[in-house]
């Protein structure tokens, strides 16, 4: 048995190292460096961005279009500076972080995105007085506020899936971040390629994420499982599936950061403080809707009660007569599902690409832990804290280190509390 795994385990690693030099190598070309410059909901035009390498020498430049949208091409994966010329800002204009010139790692077959938050100057006509900095500041800890939740509604539908395998099957699933990939391209899939409405697009990807949830597991995980193979095999064999898939999408869809045909960029509605897209309102009425809905099966429906039983112990649970298996696989379709939700959401929020759900699974993974590995309610309530977590951290670290703030708090309540939040210290039987 053990020889089976190990030669398994082998067989995977040889595969996805072909498929990663391979894809990479065949990708070479698709390094770029790209962003959307948006102010007040409404995208900026005519904004020249200024790209180089670690020496100074000007690789290319690019000027934002009528949709705020640039893109500048780089010859190869490294590091470059980017700066965006403030004098082609409109008037009253201004960068909010004081930071018009970036340096920014690009990796082999991956487009880079880049963020220049912008915002309306310090005494601009039609802003507030000077004097009023207080109320500026109250503007910008509400707008991270609320993105951080907003961002940890999205975290919690997959934490929540990831939560449920955890539960039943004890799998730390390392491939789960391909799953919530796997939503947004088939949503992409269905409305660039195939040309449906993005609505009707984003129900059939979600759809489609809990079928290969379940067939993920009819065909392979429940044969592992059937087999007996340890959970340490299986969760070296996830990672390995992880890495197969996540090279699979790039092979396929390419490096490149798309967007959906529509919802691209929306203008904010005026809630006081900030300003926000009505898509993210829509986005966030969805994603608690289906929170609770879910939840509130676990306790109270008989598959939800099920679903305990086999989470708590399976062996009571099949001698109770509950097939096992069958709830296992239901829940690998439901957190198929909610993967490829996420998957859609999140790329509403940032854009498709290949390795988006590979780039949030760490955070996943600290929602999990920080609620309490195995429960339902502990992977909402840390998704919530993580989220939040990452966006106020902003306030006093740069933004290309907010993860830390996140992983900062998981390190410190499990520190003082190691079953995490609503955990519990010991499981029985």
């Amino acid at each position: 048995m053990r020889r089976a795994v190990i030669i398994f385990t082998a067989v995977l690693g040889f595969l996805f190292t072909s498929l990663g030099f391979g894809a990479t190598s065949a990708l070479a070309e698709g390094e770029s460096l790209q962003g959307t410059l948006i102010n007040a909901g409404q995208p900026v035009a005519g904004v020249v961005i200024k790209v180089a390498d670690e020496g100074g020498t000007s690789v290319g430049e690019a000027t934002s279009t009528a949709d705020g949208k640039w893109s500048v091409a780089v010859p190869g994966a490294g590091t470059y500076k980017v700066d965006l010329d403030t004098a082609t800002l409109p008037q009253g204009v201004v960068v909010t972080t004081g930071r018009s010139s970036l340096t920014l790692s690009v990796f082999e077959g991956a487009a880079r995105n880049v963020l220049f938050p912008l915002g309306p100057a310090a005494g601009a006509p039609g802003t507030e007085e000077p004097e009023e900095s207080g109320s500026s500041t109250a503007s910008r800890v509400a707008d991270l506020v609320y993105t951080g939740i907003h961002f940890g509604l999205i975290i919690a539908l997959a934490a929540l899936g990831l939560s449920l395998i955890f539960g039943t099957m004890g799998l730390t699933n390392f491939a789960h971040g391909e799953l919530v990939t796997f939503g947004a391209l088939a949503c992409f899939l269905l409305n660039v390629t195939v040309g449906l409405p993005l609505e009707l697009a984003a129900v059939l990807a979600v759809i489609l994420g809990g079928a290969f949830g379940y067939f993920q597991d009819r065909f392979f995980w429940g044969w592992l499982r059937n087999r007996r193979t340890g959970l340490i095999g299986m969760m070296i064999i996830s990672i390995g599936v992880a890495l197969i898939l996540r090279y699979l999408y790039l092979f396929f869809f390419r490096g490149d950061t798309q967007q959906y045909t529509k919802y691209v960029a929306q203008p904010g509605m005026d809630l006081g403080l900030i300003q926000v897209a009505p898509k993210n309102l829509v986005m966030d009425a969805i994603a608690i809707l289906v929170l609770v809905i879910v939840s509130l099966a676990l306790v109270k429906t008989r598959l939800g009660k099920a679903t305990r039983a086999v989470a708590t112990n399976p062996s009571l649970a099949a001698a109770s007569g509950i097939s096992v298996d069958s709830v296992i696989r239901l829940v690998w379709t439901l957190g198929g599902a909610l993967a490829a939700l996420s998957g859609v959401m999140l790329a509403l929020f940032q854009g498709v690409n290949y390795q988006m759900g590979f780039q949030i699974l760490l955070l996943v993974f600290a929602a999990v832990t920080l609620g309490g590995l195995g429960t339902a309610w502990g992977a909402l309530l840390g998704s919530m804290v993580v989220g939040l977590a990452t966006q106020l951290s902003t306030l006093w670290i740069p933004t290309e280190l907010k993860n830390v703030g996140a992983l900062f708090v998981l390190i410190v309540i499990i520190l003082i509390r190691p079953q995490g939040i609503l955990g519990r210290r010991e499981r029985i039987g």
